[in-house]
Formats: structure tokens, sequence, C-alpha cells
């Protein structure tokens, strides 16, 4: 969900849009033809769409691989506001689409003809990615967008807070609120989950022991534990040990940083930014286990490079995507290690990555090694609309979990007819 999140762009809430994925509908009817040279498909002249990251400098670096590129002339978009896919996916529509794209693995982009098949790019490097990656853009055993980078996402504490309380690192759900409740004084509140707690969705199921979606691609949320895990989360919202409505979202490290809370749900990107303002004293730790049958679970965000089907010049994109994103390895550390702490997809960089190898960056990727999940490219943006109404009804307005989750039940279900019959 990433999500190598800016301070500009908060996946969830912008999957609300009613643009969204929900235009993919008519994508088929589009024409190929995107207004550069007539239709020519010369190759010379490519536009690639970025959002806008929060990092300082991930702006230049994009332009400046771009510039490094000799076989054709490369069009940075890079798209500042609250809704990078509404932009993206109402530009898919018309003759100015972009050529290349970043976004998160979805099975309507390859449904709906709209991304391309890069399996012929990645086979001869596949063995060095790192397999979730690998897995979680393939359908029917075709392999569509490369993973750019991969963002763990975790609990950032401050160790003098937790020390000065009395408090250790939470292992469960249930320490986690007891911890909150110990942490929070008359200035800082204990626990920040981001505004509107859509972010813990997947590690909430995951931690449970459940699973968003079978291998069968069957509802696999809809578990005692998930109740639970709900029951809980409610109690939580209701104690006064929460931050609600801070300035920034989770995916933003300010909360933390300002002495608004005690303990942040955010991502590894934030991490530089955190140990600026606060130095050593910082841990992070993974979302506990929910209920006796848990596990502790890291979700793995990030985001990928698609090339788009339906351009005029889709083997010259083909060929700038594989040149980037594959070939210059000293640029793919470069963007994952040098503005915020992204975990590089391929495992040579990875192991390779100095800014990685100690410290809390070493215990961040330890944890994404440990306790990680991926994205799941069946899961849709209506599914995760779905859960958004789940946590909406159950946890910030009261209503019995076992309704909401019926209610999400009927949604995803129709959701999974229409994808898979």
């Amino acid at each position: 969900m990433s999500a190598m999140s800016s301070s500009n762009w908060d996946r969830r809430s912008v999957l609300r849009a009613a643009a969204g994925l929900a235009a993919l509908g008519p994508l088929a009817a589009c024409g190929g033809n995107n207004g550069r040279g007539g239709g020519s498909g010369s190759g010379k002249n490519l536009t690639q769409y970025f959002h806008a990251y929060g990092e300082a400098g991930v702006e230049q670096a994009v332009k400046r691989y771009a510039k490094g590129y000799s076989k054709a002339d490369v069009t940075t978009q890079w798209i500042t506001g609250s809704d990078y896919e509404t932009k993206l996916f109402a530009a898919l529509l018309t003759k100015n689409a972009p050529d290349v794209f970043e976004f998160h693995p979805q099975i309507q982009l390859v449904k709906s003809g709209q991304v391309a098949d890069l399996t012929d790019l990645i086979t001869p490097v596949k063995d060095d990615f790192n397999q979730a990656d690998i897995t979680s853009h393939t359908v029917d055993g075709k392999i569509y967008g490369i993973r750019m980078i991969d963002d763990p996402q975790f609990f950032f504490y401050r160790k003098s807070m937790l020390e000065k309380a009395n408090v250790a690192v939470p292992t469960t759900l249930e320490e986690l609120i007891e911890a909150a409740a110990k942490l929070t004084t008359s200035k800082v509140k204990g626990l920040f989950l981001g505004n509107d707690l859509h972010a813990i969705e997947l590690p909430l199921i995951w931690s449970a022991g459940a699973e968003p979606l079978t291998e069968k691609n069957e509802v696999g949320y809809h578990t005692d534990a998930v109740v639970g895990g709900l029951r809980q989360l409610r109690k939580l919202f209701t104690s006064g040990d929460l931050l609600l409505d801070a300035p920034a979202d989770f995916w933003d490290p300010s909360a933390l940083n300002q002495g608004l809370c005690a303990m942040q749900f955010c991502g590894m990107w934030a991490m530089p930014a955190m140990q600026k303002a606060l130095g050593d004293d910082l841990g992070v730790f993974p979302f506990p286990k929910v209920g006796s049958a848990g596990r502790p679970s890291v979700y793995n965000g990030g985001w990928s490079v698609f090339v788009n089907a339906k351009g005029d010049n889709v083997d010259a994109a083909k060929e700038y995507v594989k040149w980037l994103w594959l070939d210059q390895k000293k640029d793919q550390e470069d963007f994952a290690t040098s503005y915020g702490f992204h975990i590089p997809p391929r495992t040579s960089i990875a192991q390779s990555a100095t800014k990685l190898k100690s410290g809390l960056p070493a215990e961040g990727v330890k944890l994404f090694n440990t306790y990680g999940h991926f994205d799941n490219i069946s899961w849709t943006q209506a599914m995760y609309s779905a859960w958004d109404s789940v946590i909406a009804d159950s946890v910030r307005k009261g209503g019995d979990p076992e309704a909401a989750l019926d209610a999400a039940d009927k949604k995803i279900n129709r959701e999974l007819k229409k994808l898979f019959g």
C-alpha cells in the first residue's frame, strides 16, 4: 500500500476516489494513439508518471536517471497533491497517457489489458529478485511490472518514554493497548496508528493468523481472531490513548518526531528523518500478534513500475524500463537508500546496500525478512474500500464487527466472482 509514501499522498484515502480503478471498465475502448508524433511509435519521446515522494531529492534523482538514458527523451510528470491515482487513471483514458508509470500490482490492470507483459525482460534476472515480489506481480505465469522498492511498515517508539513509564516493548495487541495507556500523559498520546486507521487493516488480519484471501481466492479474513482484534481496536479507539487527527498521516514521521506520541505506526522510509530528529532514542517492533493463534506481522508495501500496453511506444518503453530498473543497479540502490530507507527488491543489491547493514536499518530489514507479508495482486481497490468500511463501522462508530465483516464479505465476494467467475 504502500508505500514509499509521500507527505502528499496516502494510498488508501485516495483509493476511495470514485475515478480510481472503476475507470478501468472503459479503458478497453481507449485508442492507442497517445498524441505523440501522430502515433508513429518512433520511441524518441517517452513520458513517465511518478507520485510526489515526501523525501527530499527523490524528484531530482528520478529526472537525473532519465536524463542518463540515450535512446529516448524521457519526460517525468511529478504528480503532486493527494490524488495521484485519480490523475493517473484519468490520464490513462486519454491520448496523453504516460508510457511508463508507477503503481501497485493490481489484477484489474492486467485483465483490462492496461499493462504490458514484462516476463521477457525479467526472466534473465528473475532469480535475483525477492521471490515474493515476483509472485505479487504474476498472473497466469506472466509477470506484469517490476518492483522498484519494498517498504516495510512497523511501529517506531521512543525508547526513553517507554523506559520512563516502565513499559516493555509490546508483543500482543493487548500489551500494545496497555502500553498506550501507560504512555499517555497530558501532553503525549501513547500511540498513533494514522488518522483513519486504514494503514493497519492488513497487519491486523495477518497478525490474527489469517490471510485477506485464501490461495483459492476466497475470503480468508473473516475469523474469530480478526473479530476479536476489531473489538480490541474499538476499545483502544475510545480509550483516549490514541492520537487522532494528527497534522500529518501515518506515513509522515512528524507525530513521533514532534513528541505528539510515544509509539507510531509508520514505514521504514521515514527512518532517516526520525533518526535525524531523535538520534538513538528510537526502536522498532512489528505489528504484534492478535489472539492466541496470532503471529507478529510486517506489511511490505512499495512501488512498482509498469508499461502502458495501450501506448504507441510499448517497445521503447519496455527498453527504457529494462535499462533503468534492471540494468542500472547503482541507480536502483541510490533510489532505495539515499533519500528514505527502502529495501531493494533485488537480492544482490539488498545484500550490498551498506546503509541497511547496521543499527536500526538492519533491525528493520530483519523484521522485513522475519515477519514480512507482500501485496496480493488479487486484493483489489474495491476490497481495500470494503475493509475501510469495516474499520469505520466497527472501530470508529462502534458497530458490531461481525455485521461489518458480513457486509464486507458481500462486497468482496461480488468482486471475486467478477474477477474469477
